[in-house]
């Protein structure tokens, strides 16, 4: 089976292609950050056009330069995301499989993170620890097979990305501001100043990260507001973030038992999260696995291979378009598979 697989939730157009023999045999990622970057953050009609214009020449490039002939199924992002960024993907991909005579699979963006580090060539087996960061979301998951999922916590405020984005524009960084503030923390003096870890004094597995915001914004403003000032705030805040989440991660292994842990989503390709919650599996006797950078942000790899899971196991989209911008893991139907 081969599924191709859309990707338009927010600011980037993803198209891939997954086959059964093959894997994933090509794949097309735009990203919009140079039309967004002049706002400052992400323009949601200004997003929905862009997929618009580049959408089908992407369908084009990777039918191409997978070389098939012909597909047999089409995965599209339906939520969460952008109302109208998803439903630009959900149109163009039901469409598409109405006029191929294929089946269509709407797929939720989480899972295919979630998902992504299947794409490697070592995958993790089931059940897991999930922890999927990205700018709009922040969630740990207990993964027992497609489908099965189980919400440990969550963000009760700013997703973790979020919180680098707005941490990074009260300070003058260029957009997208978490990147630049992790590659700025990079110079900072971790000796200078000291953040709180929020709600790690408390049971639970659930975060907040909209007081640490605050926190860093009172620093800033306490500050000479130097370039050293920003580098040792962002590696103040950088530090505090990873903390928080490694404290969290920690408790849900040994919550769970379960010793095998992921990471997923954008703020899954940050160095620092990666090599603490390294040492922490290893500290707990157990496994980590992520995703290659270029498959924790937001890609048609990921929403083809979740896809394709569905819809072998004989699932499918009905033919009516709907999109779900706030949808839970929780809701999502097992994949049972002969």
């Amino acid at each position: 089976m081969r599924v191709l697989g859309i990707e338009t939730s927010c600011d980037e157009t993803g198209v891939a292609i997954y086959a059964t023999d093959g894997g994933l045999l090509a794949h097309a990622l735009y990203s919009q950050i140079e039309l967004h970057a002049r706002y400052g953050g992400v323009v949601p009609e200004l997003a929905s056009r862009d997929h618009i214009r580049k959408l089908s020449p992407l369908i084009q490039e990777v039918i191409d330069e997978s070389g098939v002939e012909s597909i047999d199924g089409v995965a599209y992002t339906a939520g969460p995301g952008l109302v109208g960024a998803l439903l630009v993907g959900a149109l163009t991909g039901r469409c598409l499989a109405w006029s191929r005579g294929v089946p269509a699979m709407a797929v939720h963006h989480m899972e295919g993170h979630l998902l992504a580090p299947m794409l490697e060539p070592d995958p993790p087996g089931f059940p897991f620890i999930a922890l999927l960061v990205s700018g709009g979301h922040c969630l740990l998951v207990e993964v027992t097979g497609v489908g099965r999922y189980r919400v440990l916590g969550e963000s009760i405020d700013d997703a973790v990305g979020e919180a680098f984005d707005k941490t990074a524009k009260l300070m003058g960084l260029p957009y997208p501001g978490g990147p630049a503030l992790a590659q700025l923390a990079r110079q900072g003096n971790p000796e200078r100043f000291t953040f709180p870890r929020p709600m790690t004094d408390r049971p639970g597995l659930d975060f907040s990260f909209s007081g640490l915001k605050t926190f860093a914004l009172n620093t800033w403003r306490a500050s000479a507001q130097d370039d050293q000032a920003r580098a040792d705030i962002a590696r103040a805040f950088e530090e505090a973030v990873v903390d928080t989440m490694a404290i969290k991660c920690r408790r849900a292994v040994r919550q769970t038992g379960i010793r095998q842990l992921i990471i997923a989503g954008g703020v899954g390709a940050n160095q620092r999260l990666r090599a603490r919650l390294g040492d922490l599996m290893d500290e707990e006797n157990g496994h980590i696995c992520y995703p290659r950078p270029e498959f924790c942000t937001d890609n048609g790899a990921m929403i083809a291979y979740a896809g394709w899971q569905r819809l072998r196991a004989g699932q499918s989209a009905p033919l009516s378009v709907s999109v779900t911008p706030r949808w839970s893991l929780e809701d999502l139907e097992p994949v049972e598979h002969a």
